[in-house]
């Protein structure tokens, strides 16, 4: 009889499952937004008492270079993470600060693109776009429209 091989993404790579890691992936995957490092320090700390900040910042670190976890900059001057469960961008409002996501599968000719015109190999699956909602698009156009009146 083989034994069972563990299923979990860590262990597979040679690394240890630590209790550490496991309060923060699962705080990542039961969020259904983006985290900043102490919305995940305040939810794993639940969970595992003692656990520190600066142990939350090296974890996300790690799990961020293992493709566990997302990190970008939506704006805010701060880091949100989230799980890297599916591949996705983002799309940003300069002006009030809704985000949408757009599907990786949008952006996958471009990457090709990119990576035969330069020869660079894209490592990174997430980027965050930056602009206006329509909704704020609209109401800068009519501020324009109302001034010229």
């Amino acid at each position: 009889m083989q034994p069972e091989l563990d299923p979990h993404p860590l262990r597979s790579k040679g690394f240890r499952l630590t209790p550490q890691r496991l309060a923060i992936l699962n705080v990542l995957q039961e969020a259904d937004c983006h985290l900043s490092p102490v919305e995940i320090f305040q939810r794993a700390e639940e969970r595992l008492p003692g656990l520190t900040e600066a142990t939350v910042y090296r974890t996300l670190d790690f799990l961020t270079d293992q493709g566990l976890a997302l990190v970008a900059h939506l704006g805010s001057g701060h880091l949100v993470y989230e799980t890297a469960r599916h591949e996705h961008h983002h799309l940003v409002c300069r002006t009030c600060g809704q985000t949408a996501q757009i599907d990786h599968a949008v952006l996958e000719t471009l990457y090709a693109q990119f990576q035969s015109s330069t020869g660079f190999e894209i490592d990174t699956s997430h980027v965050v776009f930056f602009g206006h909602c329509p909704a704020c698009l609209k109401e800068m156009k009519s501020k324009v429209e109302s001034g010229r009146s």
